[in-house]
């Protein structure tokens, strides 16, 4: 059983689009269950992220939390950003199923996989921040879309 709060973010996702030009983007993707996430960052001069849009493809779950993971890093430094947890993800949509869990942890590697972009393009070390893995290549996100 899904939440207000995740049906809410399903039902009507903040943020999806793309930003031209983004400062940082990042895709992830999980081989097992399809989902595939697209996360695009604004981020100014100062390192606060002015916007964020997403592109998902896969359950609601996996809409939601892409959902509530742009909100939760929207006006956030990019340091703040970094410590966006999937916890912090299941959280703020009051919970997810146990097999939903993987969608939170989708939209955390998402987030630091746009940050990484980021910090590729401007020559930045951000603290806390490693190279992401993803299970998913370019083409297939572009086949998918």
């Amino acid at each position: 059983m899904y939440s207000e709060k995740v049906m809410d973010h399903f039902e009507h996702p903040r943020n999806v689009g793309e930003i031209e030009n983004a400062s940082g983007m990042g895709t992830v993707g999980n081989a097992k269950c399809g989902d595939i996430m697209r996360i695009y960052l604004d981020i100014d001069d100062n390192q606060i992220i002015r916007d964020v849009k997403f592109k998902t493809f896969g359950c609601g779950a996996a809409v939601a939390t892409s959902s509530m993971a742009t909100e939760l890093v929207k006006g956030k430094s990019v340091q703040d950003a970094m410590q966006i947890t999937n916890k912090a993800v299941m959280e703020a949509l009051d919970g997810l199923p146990p097999v939903k869990v993987h969608c939170s942890l989708l939209a955390e590697e998402a987030i630091h996989a746009a940050l990484w972009d980021y910090s590729e393009k401007h020559g930045i070390k951000i603290e806390g921040l490693t190279k992401p893995k993803t299970d998913i290549g370019e083409e297939e996100v572009e086949e998918e879309y």
